[in-house]
């Protein structure tokens, strides 16, 4: 058994127009600020962005739509742009040099992107709410902080609105699944669709973060990562049925975890609980 070898198992391959969106979205990400630490960023595979980009317009889910993304290491507001699709695309994210190179690609290619500097914990601008029909999110994968990402976006869309986020595996237990699930459902959302391994993301970018250091500290032998992309994401697509129903408080400050001491295997801040955990499991196996 084996996933379609032309789509991997995403179900839309990218045709004519996305081809060559692909191909300029290569060139301008060139540049791109490198992921930070700090702010547990990283980005996915460029074409991945691309292929979401074209689900997205299968969907009718851009043409002429409001979108709005929350956090966007991904650069996925410049494949949105390339498409010449959307009435409007706005980034929200806490990266001020996000903003400085979204406005650098504004300039350079005639696009018009807004940038807004801004932290999920803090409430949202009254101007941003009720003022979209779609909203994109690769959020943490804290309790804390996936609720904040999911809750931020769907105060952000309009009746009827459509949203997308990515969620793992890997740090995200099946608890923390069932939990955005049913946070959606209180808010007249329904799951239209889970892509498991939808999204691929580099783990070692070069000196600012390497997310793959854990693997030495598990107390196994572990040689270099050959080059294989092995951390997946699934992209779940909801629609709103109507007006969402917030929960209380949904408007307010809002604290977030960056981390989950328990779930997170890759952030540098942990390989001590890595190690602990390494012990034990290098244990049984010798038992």
């Amino acid at each position: 058994v084996k996933l379609c070898p032309l789509c991997g198992g995403r179900r839309i391959i990218p045709e004519a127009k996305f081809k060559e969106i692909l191909e300029e979205f290569r060139q301008i990400t060139r540049k791109r600020p490198m992921p930070s630490i700090d702010y547990f960023q990283g980005y996915m595979l460029e074409n991945d962005v691309v292929v979401r980009t074209a689900l997205m317009h299968y969907y009718g889910d851009l043409n002429g739509k409001n979108i709005v993304l929350i956090g966007d290491d991904d650069l996925l507001s410049v494949a949105l742009a390339l498409t010449r699709l959307p009435s409007r695309i706005t980034v929200l994210d806490i990266d001020k040099r996000l903003g400085e190179f979204i406005e650098s690609v504004n300039k350079e290619y005639g696009f018009n992107i807004e940038y807004v500097e801004y932290n999920v914990a803090n409430p949202l601008p009254q101007w941003l709410l009720g003022s979209f029909d779609v909203f994109s999110s690769e959020p943490l994968e804290s309790m804390s902080g996936l609720k904040a990402f999911v809750l931020r976006g769907v105060a952000c869309l309009r009746e009827n609105g459509v949203g997308y986020f990515g969620l793992t595996l890997y740090e995200a237990s099946m608890k923390k699944w069932l939990a955005v699930q049913r946070l959606l459902s209180r808010m007249n959302c329904v799951v239209t669709d889970i892509i498991q391994g939808f999204s691929v993301y580099p783990m070692n970018y070069d000196e600012t973060a390497n997310y793959e250091e854990f693997a030495y500290h598990l107390g196994l032998k572990v040689a270099k990562n050959p080059g294989i992309n092995w951390y997946k994401s699934a992209l779940f697509r909801f629609e709103m049925l109507g007006k969402a129903k917030l929960p209380r408080g949904a408007y307010g400050k809002l604290r977030i975890r960056f981390i989950d001491k328990e779930e997170d295997l890759t952030h540098p801040t942990l390989f001590r609980e890595v190690a602990k955990k390494g012990r034990v499991l290098k244990e049984g196996y010798s038992a």
